[in-house]
């Protein structure tokens, strides 16, 4: 995950997943096609392996990185996205462990592990501190690029994963990266995406992410459907802990929307608990029904 696409600023109360770094500069980069890979011992179509300097990290990036990093492990949004997300990753693989599988956006580099159930998992991301950070925890197959501009050759990856990166662009930028996941996919792989949902529910970390917009059902379904992809499920998340999210979201709409990071911040045991276990039985639900609304969207979407 490169970036939030809107948590509270209650000290611990998010709607997305905290940032690496502000995508303030997204747009400055987003449409490079130049790509650097980290110790990569593989190819995907013509790829080069050139980083120089990517383990400096100034202190405070380092230590921003280590707080997201270890929100990722324990905060409740987490593990509740987790839990939403692994049934779709189950249904796309159908079985498989031998996929080749592109995160794109992977931030710290987290979720790599996690698709590493299903095969050898790569991750892109534009912020050389995210990528940085990853190596350091041991990813390899990391590499410096643009969701807008993927740097792999057509039809090679089983499963695209994107999570809450497209909230940080406008609607042509998105249309060009689910274009990209959909050529870098094989006939009959599946798009595995998370959103920021509900416009009503921009905040201050909407500001820290650069989020860009918040989508609806339709209009994630119309954006999907545009870059040729079939929708096969396409549900709202978080609904348990929407009432919070969206009273957070008006108090802070009443004093204008600040920049803040202290979404970053892991809650108390128990109230980090009860919103853990509040999501466990979202995502038990989930199993069986489409949620009608929530402060986010996950869609698993194929290519025909």
């Amino acid at each position: 995950m490169v970036g939030a696409a809107g948590g509270g600023s209650s000290g611990f109360f998010l709607a997305q997943a905290p940032p690496v770094t502000s995508i303030a500069s997204t747009a400055a980069v987003a449409h490079t096609r130049k790509l650097r890979f980290i110790n990569v011992s593989f190819r995907m179509g013509s790829l080069t392996s050139d980083v120089r300097g990517v383990n400096f990290i100034p202190p405070l990036m380092d230590r921003l990185l280590d707080a997201t990093a270890r929100a990722e492990r324990r905060h409740f949004w987490f593990r509740g996205f987790r839990r939403f997300v692994m049934p779709l990753l189950d249904r796309a693989a159908a079985g498989r462990r031998d996929l080749r599988i592109l995160d794109c956006g992977c931030g710290t580099g987290n979720n790599l592990r996690l698709l590493r159930n299903y095969g050898t998992a790569t991750g892109i991301d534009i912020t050389f501190s995210g990528l940085a950070y990853a190596r350091g925890q041991g990813e390899r197959l990391v590499a410096r690029a643009s969701a807008t501009s993927l740097p792999f050759s057509d039809g090679c990856f089983h499963i695209v994963t994107s999570f809450d990166v497209i909230y940080a662009f406008d609607n042509a930028m998105a249309a060009a990266a689910l274009s990209e996941m959909h050529r870098v996919l094989r006939p009959g792989g599946h798009l595995v995406l998370n959103v920021a949902a509900l416009p009503i529910l921009t905040g201050n970390h909407s500001v820290l992410g650069g989020e860009v917009q918040r989508y609806t059902r339709k209009g994630l379904r119309r954006h999907l459907e545009r870059a040729g992809f079939s929708v096969q499920r396409l549900t709202y998340t978080n609904a348990a802990i929407l009432p919070l999210v969206a009273g957070v979201r008006f108090a802070q709409r009443l004093v204008g929307h600040r920049e803040s990071n202290r979404e970053m911040s892991v809650p108390s045991p128990p109230i980090n608990l009860a919103l853990s276990g509040a999501l466990a039985i979202e995502a038990a639900a989930l199993r069986v029904v489409d949620m009608p609304l929530g402060s986010s969207l996950l869609t698993l979407a194929v290519k025909g």
